[in-house]
Order: structure tokens, then sequence, then C-alpha cells
């Protein structure tokens, strides 16, 4: 299993494309960012249908985007809270460093994923709803307590790993990672509270 430690920017994968970009927004704005988002959201538990049987995930969450975005997801639907201005002010930030990489990327919407600490999860899975098209750019802002987000090939056909995300950084997912690929966030004996933003554009 490879274990990708932060050491700066790092690209992960080529084929299909997975890249680790570091202090996004810098401090103290990302600190600032956290502390809002953490005090400001609304954040939620709801219950997901899995197998049948209904169960509160085991963290909170927010979905938030433009007012087309409706997003549905183990058999729920969600409609978008209205922009926060941090949220948006990260959606800016993503953007504008993906463009200085070559990137274009124009995200209509987010998911606001907060882990209290290290036993707090998101469980194997892909983002390949139908409503984010057949190969989706995907980005993930972290703030907070740095966690692995794991990886694993959908076909077993190469190495799991796993990609290190410490405090203010950016992962991309490039097309053909959401198809080829699931990714988890597994429970981990690491204290401290973490916010991730992954960023998505919804095909009304």
């Amino acid at each position: 299993m490879i274990d990708y430690r932060p050491v700066g920017g790092a690209m992960l994968l080529a084929e299909p494309l997975v890249v680790r970009f570091d202090a996004l927004l810098g401090e103290p704005a990302a600190g600032r960012a956290l502390e809002r988002l953490d005090r400001e959201l609304d954040w939620q538990r709801p219950r997901l249908r899995l197998y049948g049987r209904e169960h509160p995930i085991p963290r909170r969450q927010v979905w938030m985007g433009d007012t087309e975005a409706r997003y549905r997801y183990s058999g729920s639907d969600f409609s978008p809270e209205t922009w926060h201005p941090e949220a948006s002010r990260l959606r800016d930030a993503v953007i504008a460093r993906l463009a200085a990489a070559g990137i274009r990327a124009d995200f209509n919407s987010v998911l606001l994923n907060r882990y209290a600490g290290g036993e707090e999860r998101m469980g194997w899975h892909g983002d390949d709803e139908p409503e984010l098209g057949p190969d989706p750019l995907v980005a993930a802002v972290s703030l907070g307590a740095e966690r692995p987000l794991r990886f694993r090939w959908k076909k077993r056909d190469g190495e799991a790993f796993n990609a290190w995300l410490p405090h203010d950084s950016l992962l991309l997912m490039g097309p053909g990672v959401q198809r080829r690929l699931q990714h988890a966030l597994l429970p981990r004996r690491i204290p401290g509270l973490r916010i991730s933003l992954t960023f998505r554009r919804i095909i009304p």
C-alpha cells in the first residue's frame, strides 16, 4: 500500500489525474475559514438508506450551491443551501489555483463534511451520481486535522494508496477518477476537527 505523505504539492496519479496542492489560502485565512464554517453553518446528520435500512451518517454535512444544483445520494434528495461567504471564497480560490495549473473548472455546488474527530468517517464510494456527468472533475479542500483519504481501484488492477490531506490543502480528482477508483475516509486515532469541502458541478 502506497502512503503519500505531504511534502508540498504532489502528483499522486497521472492517469487518471490525482493531484494535491498545498497552502490554498495561507494563514490566517485558512484557520479563519475553518472556524467560521464550524460555527456558522447549520450542520446536519441526515439518515441514508443502505441495504434496505436507514442509518444516520457518521459525520455532519451541509449541501450548498446554486439554486438548480439538486443532488440525489443514497436514496435521498438534497436541495442546496445558499452559498456561505467562506465557501464561496474557497470555491473562487480553488478555481484560481486550478486555472494557474492550466485546468479549467466551473463549480456550482459543494458538499461540506464535518468530522469531529478520527472516529467519524466516510465509507467507500465514488462521486459518480448521474447529476455529475460521466467523468466529473471533483476538487476537495481540507481544513483542520490532517487525515488520509484512501483510494482503491474498482477492478483491483492497481495498488491501493493513501493521500494525506493536511490543513489548507486541495485535492484534485480529474476525469476518470470516479469511474475507475473509489475513495474513503476511514476511522483513525487522529484527534481534532476536520472540515472538507468537495466542489463539483451538477448538471441540471
